[in-house]
């Protein structure tokens, strides 16, 4: 600071001794200024080149005036206290118009910390005093320039020497000739820039405290109940304290333990630990001096332990059938294995014991069993199942288990009722009135594999379930030398799975679409399903929902729009989660179905109509007329009565225009002029209302309306009641014609046609055609 204020004196001086007329410019010093972060600075200005006054920016942001000093009338300076920014423009205007005069950039920069170093071993060294030394420190600082670390070590051996010069922040050298291993040194750290450097404070190490040890080999010998660890390290007269890893190698992953343990320094390095039969272990060591960084952990070295007699626990139990027709039960008999990483060839035997034929004497059965599970037949009384495990031939471990009789009383536990939460099957009984020393618990999901559990209480949680399987559970009470009946507990899920999958189909129509699902799910544990909801929509459409429950599987959606493509999926959702099938696309249909068979059968009909219609129409307008050789004389039909296919009524009623049959020969008016006979002289005899019963009036007739008589003939019935034969007549016209209550028959000619009056109206007569009257081909 001494040296800044020098500096600006000495400007100030030499401004004022070139004189006003020698320099009229405006700058401000010192340019691209470096402080140290919280340290105070001072800028110049000089307004030679303006008369106002002036006033100082910060990064834009006016200072205030108490900040900065005139010294003369053309030198400002701005005093900067405790200035921690990183970098900062500042800038000095002029004040009337405010125009930039000058300015500098303002950086800070720290000094290096949190200095930390130790003393360690060259690789290929293990003992004596170590003879390198690594430091690291802490510099906070974003600058563009280069900036070059140099370590200085001050010792009783040499006040300040440079150890390490290096680019980073760390660095490490050899120490030989610098440092006492008994005594304290202290390190400084100098960072050097091209415009400024910056020294760390001194840092004080005891090199007891900071030495690190090499990292060290371990032997391990494997006995029949532990291991036993040995190690050598430097520095033996030094005490120290150690750790050794432990890592068990199982199958589903490592399972780490470290232990510590204090050595006495005038010993090696030394320990026996008891660990698991037939287990792998990978064992290392580490030690550290007392305040001293830990070494690293020196080379692993793997282990097969010995199997310890003690560790075998084979937990011998037995799962009872029930009697078959013949009283033979099926004992399947389960026990704990030897581990198959351990050394050696085991083998396993079974031997039943009844308790009947013991007490006669007689034989005794053994089975040879090769892995940990055997069955085993026995009767209907009380058993013994012994166990013996060998080792190389030699026996290695024993154990028995009771099978009661079948008539045998012992006491059960009742009241079995288990529960699930969260995949863990939580077990609860209650004890038998009769007092018992335990209780043992089996249980299975698939009947083949099988886990069991003693306990002294009524309850139990059973760990590490299978998720989403059924489980089959059996409790038993047991006595000081006997085993009683298994209660089983009902079947229980250890977890629930989702709804299952779900299988989708969809029949489209015009505005509807009918969709049904089915459910299916692979495991038997699945919650039951409580809604189903079926998502659909179109292209430019929201997304639609219709929600049913459980007891639905099908769903009609409706107001659909035609001929358009659907996108759907179905999602069941029950108390454990939810599923949905895959989507599905479905198109609705431009027409309704059931319009095309509609109009289909519809036009069908009216064309089988159509056709009958104009048939019978045609049948009927189109007919010749009879011939009379073909007709035959016969009694009228009784009215009402139709014959052949044409569906009119009788001709009497019919107005139809295929109702009436007319022919020349019968048009006369409804009362014709008095018969003539053959000399024509009118008979007195006939009526002047009398009608031949033959004829049917025209419709002119029947108005009353002249009617033509020139050229009719008219054939008068009546005039016989026998048969006509043709020797009577040359032309007979009728064949077998038989009057029926006729007058007497007469013929008359005219040959004029004269107007008559119309008389009085009578009923018409009615005229039955057949059409076996027809002579084919003939013309009128």
């Amino acid at each position: 600071m001494y040296v800044l204020r020098v500096t600006c004196l000495f400007i100030l001086i030499i401004s004022a001794f070139k004189g006003q007329h020698v320099d009229n410019s405006c700058w401000v010093s010192p340019r691209d200024h470096y402080i140290e972060v919280g340290s105070d600075t001072e800028i110049v200005c000089q307004t030679s080149c303006v008369s106002d006054r002036v006033f100082w920016t910060l990064n834009n942001i006016r200072m205030d005036d108490s900040l900065s000093n005139t010294v003369n009338s053309s030198h400002t300076v701005l005093s900067l206290r405790n200035f921690t920014l990183q970098s900062a423009t500042l800038e000095c205007h002029e004040a009337h118009l405010q125009q930039v005069l000058a300015g500098t950039i303002v950086t800070t920069y720290t000094k290096p910390s949190n200095i930390s170093c130790f003393l360690h071993y060259e690789p290929q060294r293990r003992d004596g005093i170590p003879h390198l030394i690594t430091c690291k420190w802490e510099h906070m600082i974003t600058s563009s320039l280069s900036i070059n670390y140099t370590v200085y070590v001050s010792s009783v051996l040499v006040t300040r020497g440079e150890i390490c010069v290096s680019r980073e922040k760390t660095c490490t050298t050899n120490t030989s000739g610098i440092i006492v291993i008994n005594r304290k040194f202290n390190v400084t750290v100098i960072a050097k820039t091209t415009a400024w450097e910056a020294y760390s404070e001194p840092y004080e190490f005891i090199p007891l405290h900071i030495l690190k040890m090499p990292r060290l080999s371990v032997n391990v010998l494997s006995l029949a109940d532990h291991l036993k660890i040995e190690w050598n390290r430097s520095l033996q007269d030094k005490p120290c304290h150690c750790q050794v890893k432990f890592v068990k190698i199982v199958s589903s992953g490592e399972f780490e333990t470290v232990f510590n343990e204090t050595l006495n320094s005038k010993k090696n390095g030394r320990m026996l630990k008891e660990v698991e039969s037939c287990t792998n272990y990978n064992i290392a060591v580490r030690c550290a001096l007392e305040h001293a960084p830990w070494s690293e952990w020196g080379e692993e070295k793997t282990v097969l332990t010995q199997l310890n007699k003690n560790h075998i626990e084979l937990r011998l139990w037995r799962k009872i059938s029930k009697p078959d027709e013949y009283g033979v039960r099926n004992v399947r008999v389960m026990w704990t294995g030897i581990p198959s990483t351990c050394q050696g060839t085991f083998s396993y035997t079974l031997k039943k014991v009844s308790y009947r034929e013991n007490a006669s004497g007689e034989n005794v059965t053994e089975l040879l069993c090769s892995n940990t599970t055997c069955s085993v037949d026995v009767t209907e009384d009380a058993h013994s199942i012994n166990l013996t495990v060998l080792l190389n031939e030699a026996v290695l471990a024993e154990d028995s288990v009771y099978v009661p009789a079948t008539t045998e009383s012992l006491p059960e536990p009742t009241e079995i009722q288990p529960s699930a939460s969260d995949g863990v099957i939580s077990v609860r009984w209650t004890a038998p009135v009769q007092p018992v020393s335990g209780y043992m618990i089996d249980w299975t999901q698939d009947g083949t594999h099988f886990n069991w559990k003693e306990t002294k209480y009524t309850n139990m949680t059973l760990r590490d379930l299978l998720e989403k399987k059924q489980y089959n559970i059996t409790v038993t009470a047991l006595f000081e030398d006997k085993t009683g009946h298994g209660a089983e507990a009902p079947q229980i899920c250890s977890s629930l799975g989702g709804p299952g999958n779900i299988t989708v189909s969809v029949q489209a129509n015009h505005r509807s679409a009918n969709v049904t699902w089915v459910t299916k799910s692979e495991e038997k544990c699945s919650a039951p399903i409580l809604t189903f909801t079926i998502v659909y929509s179109h292209p430019k459409g929201p997304m639609q929902n219709v929600t049913v429950d459980s007891t639905n599987q099908d769903v009609v959606l409706e107001d659909l729009i035609p001929a358009t493509e659907y996108s759907l999926y179905v999602k069941a959702a029950s108390l454990t989660g939810t599923s949905r099938s895959g989507e599905r696309y479905f198109s609705t249909k431009r027409f309704d179905p059931r319009l095309i068979p509609g109009l289909i059968t519809s036009s069908a009909i009216i064309i089988v109509l159509v056709i009958i219609l104009g048939w019978c129409c045609t049948a009927q307008c189109k007919k010749k007329v009879p011939d009379p050789a073909l007709s035959s004389l016969a009694t009228w039909p009784p009215p009402g009565h139709q014959k052949g296919m044409c569906p009119f009524h009788d001709f009497s009623n019919s107005r139809s225009f295929c109702g009436r049959v007319y022919t020349e020969e019968m048009q006369i008016t409804h009362s014709p002029p008095a018969a003539r006979d053959c000399n024509a002289n009118t008979s007195n005899e006939q009526s002047n209302n009398h009608t031949d019963p033959t004829v049917i009036l025209s419709p002119e007739a029947q108005n009353g309306e002249p009617i033509d008589f020139q050229g009719t003939k008219c054939l008068c019935f009546g005039e016989s009641t026998v048969l006509l034969s043709p020797e009577n007549n040359k032309f007979n016209p009728y064949r077998s014609q038989i009057s029926v209550d006729s007058p007497p028959q007469r013929s008359c000619k005219h040959n004029k046609h004269a107007p008559v009056k119309q008389q009085e109206k009578s009923a018409p007569v009615m005229v039955y055609v057949t059409l076996n009257m027809f002579k084919q081909g003939q013309s009128r």
